[in-house]
C-alpha cells in the first residue's frame, strides 16, 4: 500500500523544473590590427555587450587565446566600469584585473606571459552598429597615431552631426572631388610666365 501511495504521489505532484540549458556565449565583437612592421597606438578594438567585466572578459580572453596566447592580466580605467573584480575565472585559469585612473578611459590593456602587451580601443556597449564599424576600422589601421580617446572623440563629433556624411555624399555626386579615369586633373599654373605672360 505504501508503494502505491508513493507512486500516486509522484504521479500527481508536479515535476521539478528542469533547468534551461544556458545559452552559449556570443562571440566577442573584436577586430585586430593586421601584423605588420608598423607599430601604432592601438592593436585593435573590442565592442563589449555590457559594462560587466566578469561576463565580458572570459569571452574576450577566449577569442584572443589563439592569436595572442593566454591573457593573464587586464587593466582598465575605473571611470568606464562600474565594478572591477580583482580576478575573473577564464577557461582553466584566473585573469587578474587592475585599474589605473591615469590610463585612457577608452582603452583596455591586455598582458600575456608569452607574447607581451596589447592595447585595445573599448567601444561603448551602447554604440550604434554603424559607429562601431567606423571605430573598429579606424582602430585597426596599422601604424595609426590616433589614441583611443581621440577616436572616440572624433566619432562623437560625427555622431552629433549626422548630416556630415550626407554633405560628403552630395559633394561627391556633384563633382566636388571627382577623379577622371585618366588620373587627377591637370593643374593650371598660376603666376607669371617667361616674358611677362600670364595664364
Amino acid at each position: 500500500m505504501t508503494i502505491a501511495l508513493e507512486h500516486a504521489t509522484a504521479a500527481t505532484s508536479p515535476a521539478p523544473p528542469v533547468p534551461a540549458a544556458a545559452a552559449p556565449p556570443r562571440p566577442a565583437r573584436l577586430v585586430l590590427t593586421p601584423k605588420t612592421a608598423l607599430a601604432g597606438q592601438l592593436d585593435g578594438a573590442w565592442w563589449p555587450r555590457s559594462r560587466d567585466l566578469e561576463a565580458e572578459l572570459p569571452v574576450l580572453a577566449a577569442a584572443l587565446a589563439e592569436p595572442w596566447g593566454r591573457i593573464t592580466r587586464v587593466t582598465v580605467n575605473p571611470s568606464r566600469w562600474p565594478v572591477i573584480p580583482p580576478k575573473v575565472p577564464v577557461a582553466g585559469h584566473t585573469l587578474h584585473v587592475g585599474w589605473f585612473t591615469e590610463q585612457d578611459p577608452d582603452k583596455l590593456i591586455l598582458l600575456s606571459y608569452t607574447v607581451g602587451r596589447w592595447d585595445l580601443l573599448v567601444i561603448p556597449p551602447q554604440t550604434t552598429p554603424a559607429a562601431a564599424a567606423r571605430l573598429m576600422a579606424a582602430a585597426s589601421v596599422p601604424g595609426s597615431v590616433l589614441t583611443a580617446g581621440a577616436l572616440i572623440a572624433a566619432e562623437a563629433v560625427i555622431g552629433r552631426r549626422p548630416d556630415v556624411r550626407n554633405r560628403e555624399d552630395a559633394w561627391e555626386s556633384e563633382g566636388g572631388a571627382c577623379m577622371s579615369p585618366t588620373g587627377p586633373p591637370a593643374r593650371q599654373p598660376v603666376g607669371p610666365l617667361s616674358a611677362g605672360a600670364w595664364w
